[in-house]
Parts: structure tokens; C-alpha cells; sequence
């Protein structure tokens, strides 16, 4: 049985891990909601954001100034990617959708391995994260705590860009009804294009954010692409809150159970989604009938 301190650390470990999942999946379930395009290359997506920060990082010494000009090349991959591919894709069936976008995420893992090769990298950890913060009698690296503030402030950024500008309301009306938007006269490409853009960027922010707790590797997003699928099939497909509350729920289920056995961590996750889908199959926040 596990101690009580474990058991803590293991829930705010959980706690950062859902936050990053949140955040990947928020980008996720909005291309998917708003697009209906089931991104494949979104792994990739976060990959590509821990390499673009490692190489600022290297180049100028600013943790700051590489995540600003890290996230303005994201979003640039978004605008290129949805231009040049998916927007040629928006009309046909879904398994088009889906093998064109695991495709754009092999080129970009193979370009990233052509580049830096296999070996792993590392990307340190900023100077004002190292260390650790004693939380009563619970002691917790210092960074993983930041982690989860910075990821909270993007998640309401994200958050009032959907809802509280014009833009937000243009992307939850296209979510509900793209049709009836383009008949209003709303640019709906442009809008599509600005959706998967923002989308891109959550997940290479997140895979900034993640890059100084792990060894850098051009698979670094695969297992993050598996798990950011289940957490919107566990919220709702399309729905924001859902992605965030299931992110949560997913990182706290492979954490505590790490702390009984590592091994069944994610057969737990799958287990829960699979009853979920049983008990509830839009999911926890999803509309009934949405595909």
C-alpha cells in the first residue's frame, strides 16, 4: 500500500500530467469540433513544439523568448499545414482525413529525426524552476508546480478566446453548424484556417512546457496523440470544458495508479473510457449525436 506522501505526489503529479493533457487535447477537440478533421499529425504537432523551443533555447538563453517565438512558429506550421493539406481535405470522408494527417505527422517526425537524429536531447529546465518547494510535509519540484499555473493561465486564454471575443463565437457557431455560418456571410476558411492554427500552437506550447521533464525524442509525441484522443472521447467530442475535465481526470488516473502498479496505469485509463462510452456515450460534456 502506498504511503500518504506518495500518494500526494503522486495526485500533483497527476495534476501536471492532466494539465498538459488538457492542453493538448483543448487544441485537438477544437479542430475537431469546428473542422470535423480527426488531426493524426497533433503528436507530431507536440513534438515539433519541443524542438522548436530547444533550438531558442540554445540559440538565446531565454526560456521567455523562446516560448514566444516557439509559439509564433507553430502557429506558422498551422497556417502552412492547413493550407497546403487540410483544407483539400475538409469535403472528403474521414479516413481521408485521417491517413493524410498520420501521414503530415510522419514527415514531420522523419524531418525532425533527419535533422537532430535519434539520440535523445534535453531541453534544462528554466532558472527560475529548478529546485524544489516544500508543501507542508510534501516536498514537489518547483517546476512541475509553475507548470501547472502556466498551463492554467493558457487554458483561460484559450478560454476567452472562444468565448468571449467574435472570433469564439464565429468557431462555437461553426462547431454547432459551419454550413449556416458560411451562409451568413462569415469567411468561413479563414476562420477554419485561424482554428487550426490556435490548435497547432496548444500543442506545441504543451510540448514546450513538457520538454525540460523528459528526454527529447522525435517520438516524444506519440503516447501524448493516444491519450489526447481518449481524454476527448472521455469529455465529448468538440466541447472545450470537456477536454479540460477530462485531461484532468485522465492524468489523475494514470497517476494514482502508478502509485499501486505502473504497469496498469493506462489499462485503468482505457478501462475507465470503456465504461464511460457504455454509461455514456457522447461523453461527459459531449452533445448527443455528434460525430
Amino acid at each position: 500500500m502506498p504511503s500518504l506522501p506518495l500518494l500526494l505526489s503522486q495526485a500533483f503529479n497527476g495534476l501536471a500530467l492532466g494539465s498538459l493533457l488538457a492542453l493538448v487535447s483543448s487544441g485537438l477537440t477544437i479542430i475537431l469540433g469546428t473542422l470535423g478533421v480527426l488531426n493524426f499529425a497533433h503528436g507530431a504537432m507536440f513534438m515539433l513544439g519541443t524542438y522548436a523551443m530547444l533550438v531558442v533555447v540554445q540559440a538565446t538563453g531565454s526560456w521567455f523568448l523562446a516560448a514566444g517565438v516557439s509559439t509564433l512558429f507553430m502557429l506558422l506550421v498551422g497556417v502552412v499545414v492547413e493550407r497546403v493539406v487540410v483544407r483539400l481535405f475538409y469535403r472528403r470522408p474521414p479516413e481521408d482525413q485521417i491517413l493524410v494527417t498520420f501521414g503530415v505527422g510522419i514527415v514531420l517526425v522523419e524531418a525532425v529525426r533527419a535533422v537532430f537524429g535519434s539520440e535523445t536531447q534535453h531541453l534544462s529546465t528554466p532558472s527560475w524552476g529548478e529546485g524544489v518547494t516544500r508543501l507542508g510535509f510534501l516536498i514537489y519540484p518547483t517546476y512541475r508546480l509553475e507548470l501547472i499555473g502556466i498551463i492554467a493561465i493558457a487554458l483561460v486564454a484559450l478560454y476567452l478566446i472562444l468565448y468571449r471575443t467574435a472570433i469564439g463565437l464565429v468557431v462555437r457557431a461553426g462547431i454547432e453548424d459551419a454550413r449556416m455560418v458560411g451562409i451568413l456571410g462569415i469567411n468561413v476558411r479563414r476562420t477554419f484556417l485561424l482554428v487550426f492554427a490556435i490548435g497547432v500552437a496548444a500543442a506545441g506550447f504543451a510540448g514546450m512546457l513538457y520538454g525540460p521533464l523528459v528526454s527529447v525524442t522525435p517520438d516524444l509525441g506519440d503516447s501524448f496523440l493516444i491519450q489526447a484522443f481518449v481524454v476527448i472521447v472521455i469529455g465529448g467530442l468538440g466541447s472545450f470544458p470537456g477536454a479540460v475535465v477530462g485531461g484532468l481526470i485522465a492524468g489523475e488516473i494514470i497517476s494514482i495508479t502508478s502509485a499501486f502498479n505502473s504497469a496498469y496505469s493506462e489499462v485503468m485509463l482505457y478501462a475507465v473510457m470503456a465504461i464511460l462510452l457504455v454509461a455514456r456515450p457522447q461523453g461527459l460534456f459531449g452533445t448527443e449525436g455528434r460525430v
